[in-house]
């Protein structure tokens, strides 16, 4: 392909969203202009496709290599690395006494009916928990001094053990850390340089400990498993000619350098869905919508969460290794602790590479199982033999039967037509279209499970929210979902098949501290509340790369204060500004508000309990969505027919080749606008239109 020399002086920036069946690449110059491209993922080594799409694309548009800026990454190996089991050989140094908590964990059941049920299985094997002598109380004196000698002859079983990483969590670490540092210390010049050796103090300096052993173990059994992986990917990187620094996206939808990562892969749990979110965050500001639903649907899941005054929902309790989480409130017991935070992210098995398949009591099922991008659905034609919802939404007339991203990647629809019909259609008595719409309707209840899990099930109704979807198959199957929920407005995003690729590039470079301090408010010195504060600013101001300390004037500051009536077993995060700080009678009345909030309940003449100081500490993104010229109405030179629901049935529609084609015009359904990234239906009773930011809106007649 001839260059494009035009953009060969431009700088841009790159960001990568590897997912489990294709990976999104986009770079975004200087100038504002966006390109794009899906590439297979390649879950042998994820960073080979990613990176070759990357040195593709640039070759195609005839970019200079030493013109990048940086490269933000967004990743699912680290929830993988848990739900596989596949994390490093781990070790656990605590206070004696303590070495089973990993196993008392907390008593909840997710399955409170299931006698069968087992809990998931520590990540640490028992014969790798260790105990040493030492004790500091919750006040942090020292009882009892770090016993060096049993550490030592505890390091020499874990250099024969063939361990990869050892988490240390002592008793009342958060109060003082005295011994955790003199531990790691010693065990640094002990144990092979190859260990990844992880404190709690340094993970989570909070009470609890649980859920502070939990997370660091957590931490840990990532440690070598995304110190390799990143290793691997910056390797690549720089092979292709590109010495920009490299982040990844955190789980609550900040950056951090790789460095960071490297040292806490605990904050990556959730990294590739919260771009997207982060997007449409963006978005939200921009149209001035205030209540949101995301809704991201790729090849393998389903993802929403709740956007409200431009502010995602957060969450600092979070279990991973669950399977599919449904969202932080509703399901607890099922997984490890990760008490770190997180953008609250519903998310359930169900995408384009679902699986189709029959029960025990032969009730049709739709995934979790994903035939993923190798061999993928059907009409592939890789091999694949399972039927997949993109299969049944080919037979619908939803997806084109010969191609997709716009082309470069045939398919055969009717490899799926015959596997539907003699696999399914035969053994349930309906004929091919009622299949595979019955199909779709299984996909789509479970979808609709997962936003009722941050709306209805959380007392929100989703009536009143705009519905913002992304992702391969979001605006593929979005007015099916907003029928079922009674939403009138969809809202998909220009480029909203490579989103949350896009929203790594809007997204802050983010770094997050925290402190214990239990003490009355009645009885808080705030000259000694600043004084925590401002350590912990500077803190998280010493992990940013002096680049962007240079680039940037202004760091975006947001203070916390963990608050709960005295007596209570888990406290409210309150946020307060610098003014509030020395207002102690404000930050009472802020708590009050917000526990009414939460539990339509407050008790303002109850005595209120401070017990964690947090900052998080940013530097915004300077890129921002553009204001696009809209182009001619173009007709539509094409139709093919498309199956709805009864008592619709199987109408023509009009097929547009691109969001550009509409110009200035209202389309009414049934119509369908194909493009690289993906495929945009609209039913009979709606209609669409695009707006300033060649957003589509969909509007319910």
């Amino acid at each position: 392909m001839k260059t494009k020399s035009n953009n060969f002086e431009k700088s841009y920036r790159v960001g990568i969203d590897i997912g489990g069946t294709f990976t999104d690449i986009v770079l975004l110059l200087e100038d504002g202009k966006i390109f794009t491209k899906k590439v297979n993922s390649t879950p042998e080594e994820y960073s080979y496709g990613a990176v070759k799409g990357l040195k593709e694309l640039i070759i195609e548009h005839g970019l200079n290599v030493n013109n990048a800026k940086d490269v933000v990454h967004a990743t699912t190996v680290a929830t993988n690395t848990i739900l596989e089991g596949k994390g490093a050989r781990t070790a656990l140094i605590t206070t004696k006494g303590f070495r089973d908590i990993l196993e008392f964990r907390r008593v909840r059941f997710p399955e409170l009916y299931n006698l069968q049920y087992n809990k998931p299985s520590p990540l640490v094997e028992r014969k790798n928990r260790f105990e040493v002598n030492e004790r500091v109380d919750a006040n942090g004196l020292i009882n009892v001094n770090l016993d060096r000698r049993e550490l030592t002859s505890i390091a020499k079983k874990i250099n024969k053990l063939n361990i990869e990483a050892v988490a240390i969590c002592f008793l009342h670490s958060y109060k003082n850390s005295i011994h955790e540092k003199e531990a790691k210390k010693i065990l640094g010049e002990l144990l092979s340089p190859d260990i990844f050796l992880c404190t709690s103090y340094e993970i989570l300096p909070e009470i609890r400990e649980y859920e502070r052993t939990s997370t660091t173990v957590v931490n840990a059994y990532l440690g070598p498993v995304i110190k390799s992986y990143l290793g691997n990917f910056s390797k690549r990187v720089l092979d292709v000619g590109i010495s920009a620094p490299c982040y990844v996206m955190q789980s609550s939808g900040g950056q951090m350098l790789f460095k960071s990562a490297i040292r806490s892969p605990a904050y990556l749990l959730e990294s590739g869905p919260a771009a997207g979110v982060i997007a449409a965050v963006e978005l939200a500001m921009k149209k001035n919508i205030k209540e949101v639903i995301t809704l991201d649907i790729g090849g393998t899941t389903a993802k929403t969460a709740i956007i409200e005054n431009f502010e995602p929902k957060r969450t600092s309790e979070y279990e991973v290794g669950s399977g599919i989480n449904l969202s932080s409130k509703l399901t607890r017991g099922a997984g490890y602790a990760v008490k770190l935070p997180f953008i609250d992210i519903s998310e359930i098995g169900a995408g384009g590479g679902s699986i189709i398949w029959f029960d025990e009591g032969h009730l049709l099922k739709v995934g979790p199982k994903s035939a993923g991008s190798s061999p993928g659905p059907i009409a592939y034609n890789k091999g694949g033999k399972e039927i997949t919802l993109t299969d049944a939404n080919i037979v619908l007339g939803f997806l084109n039967s010969k191609f997709l991203l716009g082309g470069s990647m045939p398919i055969d629809g009717k490899l799926s037509e015959a596997a539907i019909k003699e696999k399914i259609s035969k053994k349930i008595n309906l004929n091919i279209y009622e299949t595979a719409n019955g199909i779709l309707k299984i996909a789509i209840g479970n979808m609709v499970r997962a936003v009722k899990s941050v709306t209805t099930y959380q007392g929100k109704d989703p009536r009143n929210y705009t519905l913002v979807v992304y992702g391969g198959n979001g605006s593929l199957l979005a007015s099916s979902i907003a029928d079922d929920l009674n939403i009138s407005k969809i809202l998909i995003p220009n480029n909203s098949g490579v989103l949350s690729a896009l929203g790594l590039l809007y997204a802050n470079s983010t770094y997050e501290k925290v402190q214990s301090f239990q003490v009355l408010l009645d009885n808080l010195t705030t000259s000694k509340l600043i004084k925590v504060f401002d350590k912990l600013i500077e803190t998280a101001k010493s992990e940013f790369p002096k680049v962007q300390k240079n680039n940037n004037k202004r760091f975006n500051e947001s203070l916390f204060l963990d608050l709960r009536y005295l007596g209570q077993a888990y406290e409210i995060s309150v946020n307060v500004n610098r003014k509030h700080l020395s207002n102690i009678e404000k930050i009472k009345k802020l708590f009050h508000f917000e526990h009414q909030q939460l539990y339509s309940n407050s008790s303002p003449n109850e005595a209120v309990e401070l017990v964690n100081v947090r900052v998080s500490v940013s530097l915004p993104s300077k890129n921002k969505f553009i204001i696009e010229k809209k182009s001619k109405f173009i007709e539509p030179k094409s139709k093919r027919y498309i199956y709805f629901s009864k008592p619709y049935g199987r109408k023509k529609g009009k097929v547009f080749t691109g969001r550009h084609e509409l110009g200035r015009h209202k389309i009414y359904g049934p119509s369908i606008i194909e493009e690289y990234d993906t495929t945009i239906i609209i039913p009979k009773n709606w209609y669409a239109f695009t707006d300033e930011y060649m957003n589509i809106i969909l509007q319910k007649i």
